[in-house]
Order: C-alpha cells, then sequence, then structure tokens
C-alpha cells in the first residue's frame, strides 16, 4: 500500500484521535485544550478531504482522456485501486483504439485500390454523411470529395436524385448518367441498406458498363487468341517439318523408293493437316458470322420432338432413355437454329452419359416469370468445378475429336433471340436452361 495515496485515511485516524481527545477536555472543562484539539481536528479533516480529491481527480483525469480518446498520456498503476483501475482501462482502451485504427487503415487501403466505384453513407440525427468514398468513385463521376452528402446535389444533381429516389434502400439497376453535361454514360449501380442498433449505412457501388465490357471483350479475345494459335502452331509445326523433308529429298539426284513412299505419307499427312485447319476455319466462321434469326411463333415443344426425332438412332444405340415432360409453350425463334441448339445439348448429354450403365436423359418445358424455359438434364460424370468456367469458351472440348464449338454456338443462337444459356452443376450430372423470351 503507497504512504502517497492513502495519507488521507491517516489525516482521519488523527482527526478522530483529535476529536476524542477534545471531547475528552471537554468533560474536564479546559476549553483552551478544547479549542485547539477541535482546531487541528478540523484542519486534519480538511487535509484529508483535499488528499482524496487529489486521487479522485486524477482517476476523473484518466477517465476524461479514455472519453474524449486522449491517449497521449502514459500514467502509472500507484497502489490506489481506484487509480489502478483507471490506468487499466486506460491502457485497455488505447489497445482497442489503436487495433481500430490499424484496421481501419488496411480496409480503406484495400477498398482504394478496387476498380469498383465505392460510396459509403452513414445516417446521424436523420441526417446522411459521407462516411466512406474510395478515389475510384470520385474519378467515375469527376467530384471533389464531401463529408456531407448534400453538397453532393450541386455537383451530381442527376445522381443525387436517383440515390434520393431509392429511399435509402436496397436496389439495383443499370442507368445512364450524364457528367459535367457530357454524353450520358452507362453504369451499374448497385445500393444496399446496412442497420445495426446503433448504427445505419448506406452502400453505393457503381461500375462502367464500357469499362465492364471491355474488360470482358479483352478476357475473350485473350483466350480465343490461345485456342487459335494453340490449333494453328499443332496444325503448322509439323506440316512445316514435312515441307522441309520433301524439299530435301527433292534436291537430291536420285529419288528412290523409299523416298517415294515418304514423300507420299508426307503429302497424306499434310492433306489431312489442311482438312482440320479448314474445318477449324470453318468452325471459326460460324461462330463468328451466325447469322440473324427469322423469327416466326412456334411451338417449342414440336421443334424439341423434332430434335429428339433426329437423334432418335443415337439414343437406341447407346440404349439412352429419353424422358419428356413438354409443356405447350409458344415462342418467337428461329426454327432451324434453336432446333441445332437443342441438337447440341443433346448431343453434349448423349457424351456425358456414356460411361454409365443407366443413361438417363430428361427434356422439360415450363414457363415461369413471363419466361418459357427448356431444361436439358442428364445423369452423366458431369462438369468438373475446374472447367466449369470455361465450357463456352471457342473451342474448349474435353472430348476427343470434338470442335469446341457447340456449346458456344448453342449460347450465341439464344443470345441473337434475346434469351440465354445457362448451365447448372447437379448432385450427378448436369442441367442446362434455355430461357426465351414470351
Amino acid at each position: 500500500m503507497s504512504k502517497n495515496n492513502y495519507i488521507w485515511l491517516i489525516y482521519i485516524l488523527l482527526a478522530i484521535v483529535c476529536g476524542i481527545l477534545g471531547y475528552h477536555f471537554f468533560l474536564l472543562e479546559k476549553w483552551i485544550n478544547v479549542l485547539l484539539f477541535s482546531a487541528l481536528m478540523l484542519i486534519l479533516v480538511i487535509l484529508a478531504n483535499s488528499s482524496f480529491l487529489s486521487q479522485i481527480t486524477k482517476a476523473e483525469k484518466i477517465i476524461q482522456s479514455i472519453i474524449k480518446k486522449d491517449f497521449s498520456l502514459f500514467p502509472k498503476e500507484k497502489g490506489s485501486e481506484l487509480m489502478n483501475s483507471s490506468v487499466q482501462l486506460y491502457y485497455q482502451s488505447k489497445n482497442e483504439h489503436l487495433s481500430l485504427s490499424s484496421y481501419k487503415l488496411l480496409y480503406e487501403s484495400i477498398l482504394d485500390q478496387i476498380d469498383t466505384g465505392l460510396m459509403i453513407l452513414s445516417e446521424t440525427d436523420k441526417e446522411w454523411k459521407v462516411f466512406y468514398v474510395n478515389p475510384t468513385f470520385l474519378n467515375i463521376l469527376e467530384i471533389p470529395k464531401y463529408n456531407s452528402w448534400k453538397l453532393y446535389a450541386t455537383k451530381i444533381p442527376e445522381f443525387y436524385k436517383i440515390i434520393e429516389e431509392t429511399n435509402y434502400e436496397s436496389w439495383q439497376e443499370f442507368l445512364d448518367i450524364s457528367i459535367r453535361q457530357n454524353a450520358k454514360q452507362s453504369f451499374s449501380m448497385r445500393t444496399k441498406q446496412v442497420k445495426n442498433v446503433q448504427h445505419s449505412f448506406f452502400i453505393i457501388t457503381l461500375e462502367s458498363v464500357q469499362k465492364i465490357i471491355e474488360q470482358k471483350e479483352k478476357l475473350a479475345w485473350n483466350n480465343l487468341m490461345k485456342v487459335i494459335s494453340h490449333e494453328l502452331l499443332n496444325t503448322l509445326t509439323p506440316v512445316n517439318s514435312l515441307i522441309q523433308n520433301l524439299e530435301y529429298i527433292s534436291n537430291q539426284d536420285m529419288v528412290n523408293k523409299d523416298d517415294q513412299e515418304e514423300m507420299k505419307e508426307s503429302l497424306m499427312i499434310i492433306t489431312s493437316k489442311s482438312k482440320q485447319l479448314l474445318n477449324f476455319v470453318d468452325n471459326y466462321r460460324q461462330v463468328a458470322e451466325l447469322p440473324k434469326p427469322i423469327l416466326k411463333n412456334v411451338s417449342l415443344k414440336t421443334i424439341t420432338e423434332s430434335a429428339v426425332d433426329f437423334l432418335k438412332h443415337e439414343f437406341e444405340k447407346n440404349h439412352i432413355q429419353v424422358v419428356l415432360n413438354l409443356e405447350e409453350h409458344f415462342v418467337s425463334a428461329d426454327v432451324k437454329m434453336i432446333e441445332r441448339c437443342i441438337i447440341n445439348l443433346y448431343l453434349n448429354a448423349i457424351f456425358a452419359v456414356s460411361e454409365k450403365e443407366e443413361k438417363i436423359i430428361t427434356t422439360a418445358i415450363r414457363s415461369q416469370n413471363n419466361r418459357v424455359i427448356l431444361t436439358l438434364t442428364d445423369n452423366g460424370s458431369g462438369i468438373t468445378n475446374e472447367i466449369k468456367n470455361k465450357i463456352f469458351l471457342p473451342f474448349f472440348t474435353t472430348r476427343n475429336g470434338g470442335s469446341g464449338i457447340g456449346l458456344t454456338l448453342s449460347k450465341s443462337i439464344m443470345e441473337a433471340h434475346r434469351g440465354y444459356l445457362i448451365y447448372h452443376a447437379q448432385e450427378e450430372g448436369s442441367s442446362f436452361e434455355m430461357w426465351f423470351l414470351q
């Protein structure tokens, strides 16, 4: 126990002793001694009070620094329980504050690097303020950084009005915004409101549609060029080697029978590789030069039954059970193109179930939310997670002798019909869905 921290207690004890002595002299009617000890007792009480208040003042100073988050002090424990508890609380709060500051700096550094525009608003006293905004958001809208959300009303009035109209609730939409009175640009915007007991946040993310398209196109072209380069090298490298060999043989004065046979084999290989390359180019042309569909109001059920009938021999030869659950729905479509799309999906399914003992391919047609959906499901080997993002890439195939354009062409056909083709993994096998506008 520190003497300095508990000196007020010593003063109190001495004051009590002086009070007892003063009372004793009062009984003896020694008035001078009574006055002396009474005065001494009063002085000791004042000193005790002063000493105690001093301890409280130090503890209060530490607590106030915690409240105001002023961690510039370096207090030490001095023996008093009040002081020791205050000091411990101070350093605990200081460590928590430093940890939060470090995490905040880390998160902001990460968010500052992302290509998506991000703004977070926080609600205080029914007024929205800017909690965080990253440089990408400011660059997209070409605006300075403000702490007050209302200040953006004059800088980006069109955008501000859109946010106000969402009533600060979760929302997702593509929108056109004019920046600095220039031509309108398309953006993908998502908003989300996050609430807890104490705080309410409104998160806004903004992406340029043009930038998204450019990135997707660049990725698609890179993947396509890799495939084309691979195919050309695989074809032309052996052809080039064979041509050099033919050139060597032809430069000889005498060409014997063995050389003639070698020349014949080389020419046959060159012919085969040339046909392979021509097939590759023709497949590419089919994908790149897809004709515009001739739309008619047709029965999707009839088209599907026609595709099944076309492949009837393949189903029977491979002992495949075909299950049809086809509702009658009419769609605006090009009959030949949609039939080709369905046949491509059936051919993939036939290959997928080839190693199964019980082979089942199920086809269903249904209507949902003004959409007509054809679902083709097989119980085959399925598609692994490693390649599921590549199945729609041109010329990507896992099948020996496959062209790799079946799914690409099918997807392009559906997009030409303003629909889309979706893949879903199943517990056993795969499922493809063709979505049509009704």
